[in-house]
């Protein structure tokens, strides 16, 4: 053999038929393929010594040269022993030029071979070089069919993964403990999880590694409880947990949250060792924040003794799904500081982090470093930088860094969609809906969910009923993310029967479901149903969360059932363990003071946990202005300037509290300074759609192309519902004539509205109208003789609430 054999081509190996010769030498028979064990006389060589040193291909190759010099290039050992070097090395091509030449080919230099394809090559052609040693009569040993099967395990193939175990079976290798187990990982690993556990229990002897295959197995396939309690089981069968079974069932405990047996584990981790590992602690400390444990997971943390990016992701990631999101960003920058480098998943913690804070100066700064880390290009890490912007108000540069992307994935569109959606771009969300499909992306669930959400930020029935029918169209009507949406559209379209009909039609719900449907009932003013929604919940096997209860507070203050919200506030933390938070708290404040008892509210206030925040204060300064409470109103607002100076509503509100009072210099002392500090009111803004096209009014406006015609029909109307014993309440307004004080509250946005949607359609026809502020007392008194004296339903959705209008009643008994 010459030198050239380094730049021969490989002879053709799959579609050959080769036959291999029934020669055999005994003193060259190997007891085991996986070490190549070289006899003493040739070990002595210096090539010899320098192959089994060899570390890299490199060396390999400068080596080479000596071996065939010295003539061992044609003993078998060394031509195994170069095969699985250079299959070592990644090298399938090299090793298939030593295998071709040999003319008598050993088993072993077979195995080795098939080795190289299971790990280098395709399943493909792996199969292809097994079919090949079975035509060439090799017998095969154990390992060939544990590699094989290992390949078809990464590769997902039942099929062939079947096969193979049909062919070691026949092989007489049914009771060999490697070859079982890799069938068990095999089954688990394609989700057949039954199968694996009858191959396991069929095994005439289990070790350890069997033990945890099939544990894993059971975990990673989503049956937690049933993992957990292999651990259990393989203990009684006399084998000890070691750190790949905690690492295994780590995850389970956390999927189902069990922080109690976490804790137990975390007890036999310090026992027996395991604790000071990185990757066992890093499983606990995973399995800590998903349990909610925040001070356990910063304890274990804080105890390791060395750690890993992996570590230091699941702390950034663990703290900003516990809602600690300035402790997780703190922890990122702290990662920087001991010049641990960023991955993808850290900088996607550290956006998450920085979306729940809405800071964009942090989401900058983030942006920034990750482009210095050429991590830009990474779509997943893109992904949540679009959707980190569109958090923080700034859809403008997430639309920007969108349009600059030379990949994207659906998960893309989805999160640009979501993100115009989120901040009111209605328009633009449709808008990118239809170019995605355009460009031949099939939208998928989170699609429609995102597209759902933008269009229940319009109101409109028919545009929810043709979303409703694109989802029918493309079969995901059933998808339960998809029919929540549709719920929660149709309630905010102010169709809530319908919504309650399509609650009714699904076969399966989560805990979203039920809690927006329930938020449905608590707008639309029928607290008694959205209790016994909650109550039927209840029963079932859906537990509430957070969210469910600041429903059902919220519905319960829009129907003035302060008892009954008293009562689930308590039974919060009581039955469910769940602690409030500040909204919750809000929501309690709300009810107590929209139902006049304001000196509870401010006592409940006093005595909170925690330090009030706006929403809390925002609450009690409403309920002062309902009830025209000067004292606690004065309290509130004080507060509010602190925690919030700019906030034009709140200085609106105490004016008005004022106005209430006529105390008129202490309403001009308020608005100047508004005027000092530059804060501007929130103009009011009433929307109503008709033929597909959406028409804005404001307060005062003259701007729309019917001005004119509506102002005229405003007088008119506002005769006919004064003759239907329509008063107007003009007392927030001083400094004018009477005329003018109730032209200026007939101008409000929603008589506008109101009046164009009269004039524009049919009689008998529903008006929906959409507004951003709370509806006035004058224009909610008004409205209800406007539904008397024209025979229609109105139907009002203000920031709060809605409001359905027919026969001169509104469904909110005036209690809102």
């Amino acid at each position: 053999m010459s030198s050239q054999l380094l730049t021969l081509s490989p002879a053709p190996i799959l579609n050959t038929k080769y036959h291999k010769t029934s020669t055999k030498t005994t003193t060259t028979t190997i007891p085991h393929y996986e070490r190549i064990f070289i006899p003493s006389h040739i070990y002595s060589h210096p090539s010899a010594v320098l192959l089994e040193l060899c570390t890299s291909l490199k060396e390999l190759h400068q080596i080479l040269p000596l071996i065939i010099k010295n003539g061992f290039y044609n003993e078998h050992l060394f031509q195994t022993k170069l095969i699985s070097l250079f299959c070592k090395f990644s090298s399938l091509t090299e090793a298939a030029r030593v295998f071709e030449p040999v003319e008598h080919k050993l088993d072993v230099i077979y195995h080795t071979m098939l080795k190289g394809y299971a790990k280098n090559s395709t399943l493909r052609d792996a199969l292809a070089f097994y079919r090949r040693m079975r035509c060439d009569e090799v017998r095969p040993v154990v390992y060939d069919f544990t590699y094989l099967l290992q390949l078809c395990s990464e590769n997902l193939d039942l099929r062939r993964g079947r096969e193979i175990h049909g062919h070691l079976m026949s092989n007489g290798f049914q009771s060999n403990l490697f070859a079982m187990t890799a069938v068990v990982n095999l089954y688990a690993k394609c989700r057949q999880i039954e199968d694996a556990y009858k191959m396991f229990e069929r095994m005439p002897q289990r070790d350890l590694v069997s033990w945890n295959t099939v544990m894993a197995g059971y975990a990673q396939n989503g049956f937690a409880r049933r993992a957990v309690r292999l651990v259990l089981q393989m203990q009684e069968d006399g084998q000890k947990p070691d750190s790949i079974t905690l690492v295994s069932v780590l995850p389970a405990v956390a999927d189902i949250k069990a922080l109690m047996i976490g804790r137990s584990i975390h007890g036999y981790a310090f026992r027996a060792g395991f604790e000071s590992m990185v990757n066992v602690a890093t499983a606990m400390l995973d399995m800590y924040f998903k349990c909610g444990s925040v001070r356990n997971a910063r304890l274990v943390f804080n105890g390791m003794r060395s750690r890993n990016v992996i570590s230091w992701n699941t702390m950034i990631d663990g703290y900003a799904q516990n809602g600690e999101s300035e402790e997780a960003f703190a922890t990122f920058l702290k990662m920087l500081d001991e010049r641990v480098e960023p991955t993808n998943v850290s900088m996607m913690g550290a956006l998450h982090a920085c979306a729940n804070l809405g800071d964009v100066e942090r989401g900058i700064f983030v942006h920034k470093l990750l482009e210095q880390q050429k991590l830009d290009l990474d779509v997943s890490v893109m992904n949540s930088l679009i959707s980190m912007y569109s958090k923080c108000k700034r859809v403008d540069i997430a639309a920007s860094v969108f349009g600059g992307l030379n990949q994207k994935t659906i998960v893309t569109w989805n999160a640009m969609i979501l993100g115009y959606a989120q901040n009111g771009c209605v328009n633009e969300a449709l808008n990118l809906f239809c170019e995605m499909q355009s460009h031949g992306i099939k939208p998928d669930s989170f699609t429609l969910v995102s597209v759902i959400t933008a269009l229940a930020d319009l109101s409109v029935t028919r545009q929810a009923k043709w979303i409703h029918g694109l989802a029918i169209r493309t079969l995901m009507d059933k998808n339960v993310f998809v029919c929540t949406a549709l719920v929660d559209t149709y309630a905010k379209c102010g169709a809530i029967q319908t919504a309650r009909k399509l609650f009714d039609m699904m076969q399966e719900r989560h805990v979203i479901t039920w809690n927006a449907m329930i938020d449905g009932y608590g707008t639309h003013g029928r607290g008694r149903e959205a209790l016994d929604l909650f109550n039927e919940m209840q029963k079932g096997s859906v537990n509430p969360n957070e969210i469910t209860f600041l429903s059902v507070i919220s519905a319960c203050s829009h129907s003035g059932l302060v008892e009954e919200g008293l009562y689930y506030f308590e039974s919060m933390k009581e039955n469910y363990g769940l602690e409030p938070a500040m909204d919750h708290y809000g929501a309690m404040v709300d009810l107590l003071g929209r139902a006049g008892r304001l000196e509870d509210a401010w006592k409940f206030i006093q005595e909170m946990p925690v330090e009030p925040g706006i929403t809390v204060l925002g609450a009690m300064l409403g309920a002062c202005k309902i009830h025209k409470n000067i004292e606690f109103g004065e309290k509130a607002a004080d507060k509010l300037f602190e925690l919030d100076p700019d906030d034009g509503g709140y200085h609106v509100l105490l004016a008005n509290i004022y106005a209430s009072a006529s105390m008129w210099e202490k309403v001009a002392r308020v608005r100047t300074a508004m005027e000092k500090k530059g804060i501007q009111k929130t103009p009011g803004c009433s929307l109503v759609e008709l033929r597909n096209e959406v028409h804005t009014f404001y307060s005062g406006s003259t701007n729309h192309p019917q001005s004119k015609r509506i102002y005229a029909y405003l007088e008119t109307l506002g005769d006919e519902i004064k003759t239907a014993g329509y008063i107007p309440d003009t007392n927030s307004i001083h400094d004018v004539e009477e005329d003018v004080k109730e032209q200026l509250v007939s101008s409000h946005s929603e008589r506008l509205a109101i009046a164009f949607g009269l004039l524009n359609t049919s009689h008998g026809t529903t008006i929906h109208i959409r507004k951003n502020l709370r509806v006035c007392g004058d224009c909610h008194e008004a409205t209800k003789y406007i539904s008397l004296v024209t025979g229609r339903e109105i139907i009002v959705r203000d920031l709060r609430r809605f409001h359905h209008f027919k026969n001169g009643s509104c469904s909110c008994g005036d209690y809102w």
